[in-house]
């Protein structure tokens, strides 16, 4: 009987983190950030409405960017949508196999057939501010930080049984990138006293580390691991300093039911997904995964995981 080696999903597992060194080669590295520069552009300029302002951290987002004097924009939202320019490079990159096959492992299940294990969820992009720095605050993605010691472990345990995820999150940097920091470990247990007690904005916990990414490089991480993120401004009109692709891919039948819907549909994915236009022409497994989404529903009513 031969042993799957999974090493992605053991250090996932350790750590609650794990990256993987050059996930896209240099020509694709360059590929992508010509698409993805262009992504953040139209969004800066007004003619992308769908995006993550400063100085807000979740959903719901404004309809409005604020000025660049006022940091402006930090994120693209809906690489996926069917208006979004671009879209068919980012769909082959969200539904390429090297990604997917990440995904199966962390996930412990194997796609590309009929009974399709995996649910498109979200592809974004993270960008730098322009003329301030904005941060993050520490959090756990889905994990109220109001909650006592008891029902916090109680929530990590239900979103993560016998150590596995209901869907596999990542990190794609295209340019440089030390902008996660993460407390290792910190995905299985409750938060310490000093943890507990620390200031949101708190610039150092014991233990901390810099995710450090080169372009190409991918973090694939617990969404329940303590974490923040420092956003570095730019020059106003500069060239890009940080271009990193966003995604999260699900199982299906996961955690199902409300906790994944709302922490998925929260972002509005749910208004465009079924149009007669949002087929992606890159094979049928995206379209099987896309179906999957579907099914989960339209987003309406399902509330916020996290606010503010």
């Amino acid at each position: 009987m031969t042993v799957q080696s999974t090493p992605h999903l053991d250090a996932l597992q350790r750590d609650g983190f794990v990256v993987i060194r050059s996930l896209l080669n240099p020509e694709e590295v360059s590929q992508f950030r010509t698409t993805a520069t262009k992504a953040t552009t139209l969004t800066r300029t007004g003619h992308w409405p769908h995006f993550r302002t400063v100085p807000k951290q979740f959903p719901p987002w404004p309809t409005t960017p604020p000025p660049a004097s006022e940091g402006g924009i930090w994120g693209v939202q809906h690489l996926l949508h069917p208006e979004m320019p671009g879209r068919s490079e980012f769909a082959r990159f969200y539904f390429s196999e090297k990604v997917l096959a990440v995904a199966e492992e962390l996930l412990g299940v194997k796609g590309g057939n009929e009974e399709e294990p995996l649910v498109m969820e979200l592809f974004n992009l993270l960008v730098a501010p322009e003329t301030k720095d904005f941060e993050l605050r520490w959090h756990r993605d889905d994990v109220p930080e109001t909650v006592g010691p008891e029902e916090e472990m109680r929530l990590l345990e239900a979103k993560s049984p016998q150590g596995r995820q209901s869907h596999a999150q990542y990190n794609l940097a295209l340019c440089d990138d030390a902008s996660l920091i993460v407390v290792p470990g910190s995905h299985r247990r409750v938060r310490t006293e000093v943890e507990r007690s620390a200031g949101p904005y708190e610039a150092y916990l014991p233990g901390q580390l810099v995710v450090e990414l080169k372009p190409g490089d991918a973090v694939f991480y617990d969404s329940n691991i303590l974490h923040r993120g420092v956003y570095r401004g730019k020059e106003e009109g500069g060239e890009e300093t940080r271009l990193t692709l966003h995604g999260s891919i699900g199982l299906k039948g996961g955690d199902g039911g409300k906790v994944r819907a709302t922490a998925v549909l929260q972002h509005g994915v749910g208004a465009w997904v079924n149009r007669e236009d949002a087929a992606f022409g890159v094979g049928e497994r995206a379209e099987r995964m896309r179906a999957n989404l579907v099914a989960m529903g339209s987003g309406e009513g399902v509330g916020f995981s996290l606010q503010g």
